[in-house]
């Protein structure tokens, strides 16, 4: 419960820090994009993105989607490191201190503000090790470079991001693909060496749910 003399004695009660309104700003006719700190922002076209991997396709063939999602974890490490600094400055305390619902709020409300689609999380198989992130409406779902879940940049960025969270390396692989005409994208985290059979069973065309009920049966 909140005290009336806190109320008080703070000269205002935090918000939402990543609201949309509040937090993209920025000079729309010079075309100047910033956050509410004052960071700058880069808007991305859907035709740009779409240029990259195609292009990446083509230079680095097979090895695309290696390239792709080690620039994921490159730019999640960078996206951890921002996130935990504004979040962090603005509810001024760190993030142990945080509750777990308050952070996931503002995880989901920064992907969300940042627009990379809406973020929710899937905790039926944490108690087995694996954490299910389910994200609707990426601009990064373009058409896959095989018949399967392409999302390696996003995967990336998952990855570097809960693995700098955990202080463990953790590994993450994409079951499900909007490109693929799936409900949304699904990617799973998990330690390495645990996630390595979904690779062969997703060659062999099995949804997300029968390759989670392998996995949870091989790691119980």
């Amino acid at each position: 419960m909140i005290a009336i003399t806190d109320l008080l004695q703070d000269e205002r009660l935090p918000g939402n820090y990543f609201a949309v309104d509040a937090y993209i700003k920025g000079d729309f006719e010079a075309g100047l994009l910033e956050n509410r700190r004052g960071d700058r922002l880069l808007a991305l076209p859907e035709t740009l993105i779409q240029a990259i991997y195609t292009g990446i396709d083509k230079e680095t063939g097979q090895a695309a989607g290696l390239v792709l999602f080690n620039c994921g974890r490159w730019w999640g490490k960078n996206f951890y490191a921002r996130f935990i600094e504004e979040v962090s400055d603005y509810y001024s305390k760190p993030l142990a201190a945080m509750e777990m619902v308050e952070f996931l709020q503002c995880l989901k409300q920064c992907w969300k503000t940042h627009g990379w689609g809406t973020f929710d999380f899937d905790m039926n198989y944490y108690q087995q090790g694996f954490l299910v992130i389910k994200i609707w409406n990426s601009p990064f779902a373009q058409q896959p470079l095989q018949a399967k879940p392409a999302c390696f940049l996003e995967a990336g960025i998952l990855s570097a991001f809960f693995s700098q969270l955990t202080g463990r390396q953790l590994h993450c692989v994409q079951t499900s693909c909007e490109s693929l005409q799936a409900d949304c994208n699904r990617f799973v985290l998990g330690l390495p060496e645990r996630l390595k059979p979904i690779a062969a069973w997703l060659d062999e065309g099995h949804e997300h749910e029968i390759i989670m009920a392998w996995l949870c049966r091989g790691n119980t």
